[in-house]
């Protein structure tokens, strides 16, 4: 990864999340977008992890702008590709058409099931592709923080209900590190049952008096 790349991506600020699990996949990201490097908050709400069509789930960190127009060139690409080969893409093709897609400063999870029921994980940065095999936190802000406890708590044999608790609790850690993630999660678990979001929670402060 080329680090001048890496330093701009971290100053963007969110934490997204994929964690493979022995049944399945969650993802799941915060909700707080900032202007750049300026820690002045833009969003409480924004959408940065959510289902794109029957099979994939998507997630970036980066430009909020590339996360918003990425997800509709891909799905654009992969109705073109299933008229051609007049067959569904697998998850990976898919994956492989992501990272394709040129950017600027984003990074992207993609998690979806294939037509046999195999669940898999991809992390794309830079034109780069590769399988996850245990969770990652891609390049975001908070990904220091999610990642100390994601490699203290994550296991080979965690189920998807494991992994979504796992999901929020790695979220938390990083919303209380970062100021740059924050206000709310999203989860969703991906199985070969299908795509569930799981988890839509808002964060609010909480004031008290002396």
């Amino acid at each position: 990864m080329d680090s001048e790349l890496k330093n701009q991506m971290l100053k963007t600020g969110t934490t997204i999340l994929g964690i493979v699990c022995k049944d399945g996949v969650v993802m799941a990201a915060d909700r707080r977008v900032t202007l750049g490097g300026s820690g002045i908050i833009y969003s409480k709400n924004a959408e940065k992890v959510r289902q794109i069509n029957d099979y994939l789930v998507f997630s970036g960190c980066g430009s909020m702008t590339e996360i918003q127009k990425v997800p509709q060139l891909l799905v654009a690409e992969l109705k073109l590709k299933e008229l051609k080969s007049k067959s569904r893409p697998s998850v990976k093709q898919a994956a492989s058409l992501l990272s394709n897609i040129r950017v600027q400063m984003s990074a992207f999870l993609l998690a979806g099931f294939d037509e046999d029921g195999k669940v898999s994980l991809y992390d794309t940065l830079a034109g780069s592709l590769d399988k996850v095999e245990s969770y990652s936190a891609s390049v975001g802000s908070g990904m220091p923080f999610a990642l100390g406890y994601l490699e203290r708590s994550w296991k080979k044999d965690l189920t998807v209900e494991q992994g979504v608790n796992l999901a929020i609790e790695s979220l938390k850690s990083s919303t209380q590190r970062d100021e740059a993630s924050g206000n709310g999660i999203d989860v969703f678990t991906i199985t070969k049952s299908g795509i569930k979001k799981v988890v839509s929670q808002e964060i609010q402060p909480n004031f008290k008096e002396d």
